[in-house]
């Protein structure tokens, strides 16, 4: 990508949170957490999707697992959400591993001395767009809290634009065509 102007969309990690692909803890093989079929429909807020129970699926090996919340108690290192069978504890979405099952997330690269990593391909194409831009521009008000404000310094810096997008490109490529 080589636009010259990229706006911020103001989205956050949790936007990327409905499919995260990772490394199969059986065959280490591409695999994919998902929200649980069960529970994808009647969510009135991202949040609520993220405490949904998760499934893992590897097409490689077949291998599945299951993941529901559990429920927060105080002097939990994390936010609660609170539903009317309780307050759940939020998953921590954070790299390079995923918050669910902790594994490996499947993009993930050395750069610049740093971990690259991203979600899914929709989370690559934004990192790609934005690095790529010569100019950058707030959206509206996020609040300081979109995930491209939130950026560590080495992947915002111009100086390292090419070693980045020799990175996304190298992660692009062990997607499905």
């Amino acid at each position: 990508m080589t636009d010259e102007r990229f706006q911020d969309p103001g989205w956050r990690l949790w936007n990327f949170g409905d499919e995260i692909l990772v490394r199969c803890p059986r065959c280490d093989a591409r695999a994919v957490v998902v929200v649980h079929p069960d529970h994808r429909e009647g969510h009135r807020y991202v949040i609520g999707l993220l405490t949904a129970p998760h499934r893992l699926s590897c097409t490689g090996c077949g291998h599945t697992a299951e993941w529901t919340p559990r429920r927060w108690q105080r002097g939990d290192d994390g936010d609660p959400y609170f539903t009317h069978g309780g307050p759940l504890l939020v998953p921590h979405l954070t790299g390079p591993n995923d918050p669910y099952f902790d594994l490996p997330l499947w993009l993930q690269r050395p750069c610049c001395g740093h971990v690259l990593w991203a979600y899914n391909q929709r989370h690559l194409d934004l990192l790609e767009a934005y690095v790529a831009a010569r100019l950058r521009e707030r959206g509206g008000w996020t609040g300081s809290g979109s995930l491209l404000e939130r950026l560590p310094a080495w992947i915002k810096a111009a100086d390292n634009r090419p070693e980045v997008l020799k990175c996304i490109t190298a992660l692009r490529a062990t997607l499905p065509s």
